[in-house]
């Protein structure tokens, strides 16, 4: 233990002048006794005395030690997040010093009884070595002062007052001890070098643990305490280097027999290797280190398909269509997904241009963008379509409708005005749409078509509506339900669109029944309307039957002089009295347990559902006149509905709304320096209630409001407040071209998606529908944004912007004209 700081009285020498010669001769035989009794106790005493305290200091380090790994232990277990520094730290922080202040009572009371037996010469002796240790104890304190918390500043000021007290209390002890023994200094010198052992093993274990105090930010404030400890340990038992050098021979003998601190640092479970890590750790860091690269590392091909660049996977696994035991009722047009999605990307056509922006691309796009002509050789007399030079033009005319769109769309509501384009009248289905005209310039109407066709021999009709700025499907009226709810369409419109609505009982024409609007109307222009030939006779006849039977209502059968055409409206009802009048029950009605709004690869039926008649339930009113329709509340969401927020379903709803509002005024329209002027196809990955949408609604865009299969049924909801939106699942492909969008919005879908699908072939269908230089907008937990980051990047996509706050993070990219130079062949999908 270290010693008090001594200072020297006085240096008084007794004198022997006076002294007679017997005196001198008593001294003389005295000194003889003394010495022999001097010899006696150097030897037995020395264990004795020293035992006890070498005992009782490593008793006090190893408590210190234990104390410290708990509080080490327990740093791991609590979440640091959650409490502040000093809650977790300062307890362990004030148990070592007050261990510190017992050690120091304990040892200076036998300092005490020691110093009180020294003579004149060891007090001269330790009044020259204390001088040393004094200014070593003062370079120790200084250090001791660094970095320290407030927590630990406290606990070693009070040590460091204790051992000052102490060191006041020996320096008048000393100065009382002037006839000590030679026997008491032996004594001390043993304790000192003990001090001095421990001292050492103090100095070595404190550098260990202010190395493993600064491995990590919130273990660093434990390594200050423990140095602060150590040091004050090392201020009670520091020596001057000239008893270290005399006690060279003690010191080593220690050594070989390590005391409980030193042995702390011999034991490997408690302490570091140093500069040198173990090979196991050096093995497993490089084998994960390699694993993250390999996952990290996305070897993109292009796509070696039939297809080439116009590769849809649903609709072009031949193989599957191949295998199909019939095509009479369209099977080889619907989907058959493969069962692993392809994880290759699609090529670009040669030439392809950045798109034509909106409204121009209505008139013309360009050519090397859909590079094919042959719609143009069969319809370019109907002004379907035309090749201009590097364009591909567009007259806006149709095979009902040659001398233009508007014309036709203005006939129809002369013949019935309740149609009301963009009033009563917002969105439609236009069936066998061919290149969308009629939904194109509907949208000079306020009204949304939602166009769909086959892929077919008239090749890529809907690509050439989704490359003008049109919404549209590649979809056919074949075995199962269109992916759409029950009673959301305003009107269904049919031109030329060839399907043989009146077969099998009619099983087509009850489909489009179930996805009208009770009140709706279904607009028929053919040549059964109008032409007088046998077939179309025939045709007529059994289409008048059949909507009879159905209980749809003939209002207007006129024709077009203009365009020489015909058109019949006929209109659905809106009560259950006309089907119960039946005098025959063909086609049936639906049993109770089939679900109108189920469309998700469910096989036809030929039956009908009957009208809802109910106050509170959807279908039994039309909805608000557009656009207040898109804000509104529909009347059919109750207060008793829980929404997907967990609110009351209005609540929900206008909660979602304002939200969005806020995002696209504040962030996406003027804070994220997205052109909206290159902006017109638009998609919204997981729409819960078309909020987003209707937050566009003011702009030249239109949404796709997709609602995934494994998430709560909103889509009604979308289509009650005036937009559009369909049924899907993110584990397969799109019915769309690629190339076909200009932004996609996805707000929390990935998340949910990788838990079911493989994420790479997710991005890689984003990547197929999005044109290039087109925009994708993440909202998504930290995680999912920083895996979709990754694998963004290596598809040499421009990272616009990222943020992140409280674990949820925004990502805005641009996919760039970049394609692989490799390629895969996706054998299902080669002739």
């Amino acid at each position: 233990m270290a010693l008090g700081k001594y200072t020297r009285v006085d240096n008084r020498r007794s004198s022997s002048s006076y002294w007679s010669t017997v005196t001198i001769v008593l001294f003389v035989g005295l000194c003889l006794v003394g010495v022999w009794m001097m010899t006696s106790s150097s030897v037995v005493p020395v264990q004795n005395v020293d035992e006890p305290a070498q005992e009782k200091k490593t008793e006090v380090k190893q408590e210190v030690v234990e104390t410290n790994i708990e509080s080490n232990t327990q740093q791991f277990e609590d979440n640091q997040g959650d409490l502040p520094e000093d809650a977790t730290k300062g307890d362990g922080a004030v148990s070592l010093v007050q261990s510190q202040k017992t050690d120091n009572t304990q040892e200076n009371e036998e300092d005490k009884s020691n110093e009180e037996n020294k003579s004149d010469t060891q007090t001269e002796n330790g009044d020259n070595k204390t001088d040393d240790g004094d200014s070593k104890n003062g370079d120790g304190g200084s250090d001791s002062e660094t970095g320290e918390t407030n927590t630990t500043s406290e606990g070693n000021s009070e040590g460091q007052g204790d051992s000052e007290e102490n060191s006041n209390d020996k320096k008048s002890e000393s100065d009382e001890g002037e006839n000590k023994s030679e026997s008491d200094e032996k004594e001390n010198k043993s304790d000192l070098d003990d001090g001095e052992n421990k001292s050492d093993a103090d100095e070595s274990e404190k550098k260990s643990e202010e190395n493993s105090g600064e491995t990590k930010d919130g273990e660093k404030t434990d390594g200050e305490i423990e140095e602060k400890v150590d040091q004050s340990d090392n201020k009670e038992s520091e020596k001057s280097s000239d008893e270290k050098k005399e006690d060279d021979k003690v010191k080593n003998q220690n050594e070989v027999f390590p005391s409980g601190a030193q042995s702390e640092l011999l034991n490997e479970t408690t302490t570091q290797n140093g500069a040198w890590s173990t090979q196991a750790a050096e093995s497993k860091n490089e084998k994960e280190a390699q694993l993250s690269k390999q996952k990290n590392e996305y070897n993109w091909k292009l796509c070696n398909v039939t297809a080439g660049s116009d590769y849809i996977p649903c609709l072009d696994n031949l193989q599957a269509i191949r295998s199909l035991r019939s095509t009479k009722h369209y099977e080889h047009r619907e989907r058959h997904c493969p069962e692993e999605p392809p994880t290759c990307l699609v090529p670009l056509p040669e030439g392809y241009k950045r798109s034509i922006e909106w409204p121009k691309s209505r008139e013309k796009i360009w050519y090397y963008n859909v590079p094919h002509t042959k719609l143009a050789q069969v319809k370019g007399h109907q002004n379907w379509v035309k090749v201009t030079g590097e364009y591909l033009t567009f007259p806006g005319g149709g095979t009902q409708f040659k001398h233009g769109a508007l014309h036709y769309i203005d006939f129809i509501q002369e013949s019935v005005p309740d149609i009301a384009w963009g009033k009563q009248t917002r969105v439609i289905l236009d069936v066998g749409c061919g290149v969308a005209s009629f939904g194109g310039y509907l949208f000079d109407r306020d009204v949304l078509a939602m166009s769909f066709a086959p892929k077919d021999e008239h090749e890529a009709q809907t690509q050439f509506a989704l490359e003008r700025g049109i919404p549209a499907i590649s979809a056919v009226m074949g075995t199962q339900r269109l992916p759409f709810p029950g009673r959301v369409f305003d009107v269904v419109h049919c031109a030329r669109c060839r399907v043989p609505w009146h077969i099998e009982g009619g099983k087509l024409l009850l489909e489009l029944n179930r996805v009208l609007r009770p009140g709706g109307f279904f607009v028929w222009s053919a040549t059964p309307v109008y032409q007088k030939l046998a077939e179309d006779v025939e045709i007529w006849n059994a289409m008048s039957e059949l909507t009879k039977a159905i209980c749809w209502e003939l209002v207007s059968k006129t024709k077009d002089t203009v365009n020489g055409v015909g058109v019949a409206l006929f209109r659905k009802t809106t009560s259950n009295e006309c089907y119960e009048k039946r005098s025959q029950q063909e086609p049936p009605i639906c049993a109770q347990s089939d679900d109108p709004n189920a469309a998700w690869n469910v096989p036809l039926q030929a039956c009908m559902h009957k009208v809802p008649v109910e106050s509170s339930e959807r279908g039994s009113q039309w909805p608000e006149q557009w656009p207040a329709r898109a804000e509104k509340t529909p009347y059919w969401l109750l207060s008793s509905q829980v929404g997907v927020y967990g609110k009351s379903a209005p609540e929900d709803f206008k909660a979602d709304y304002e939200h969005w509002k806020r995002v696209v005024s504040k962030s996406y329209l003027n804070g994220m320096g997205i052109d909206w002027s290159s902006v017109r196809n638009v998609m919204d990955m997981r729409a819960v209630y078309g909020g987003f949408a209707a937050a566009l609604k003011d702009i030249n865009v239109w949404v796709m409001n997709v609602v995934a299969i494994d998430s709560a049924d909103t889509l009604p909801i979308i289509y009650e407040r005036g937009l559009f939106g369909i049924y899907h699942d993110w584990c397969e492909s799109f019915n769309t071209y690629p190339r076909t969008y200009d932004l996609l919005h996805a707000d929390h879908i990935f998340s949910k998606i990788k838990k079911r699908c493989n994420l790479v072939a997710v991005v890689a269908e984003v990547d197929r529908i999005l044109r290039p230089e087109g925009k994708l907008i993440v909202r998504d937990n930290v995680e999912t944004i920083n895996e979709l980051e990754s694998m963004i990047r290596s598809m040499q996509w421009e990272v616009r912007m990222t943020y992140s706050k409280d674990k949820e993070g925004l990502l805005y990219v641009q996919k760039s004209m970049w394609r692989p130079k490799e390629s895969e062949t996706v054998k299902y999908a080669i002739a």
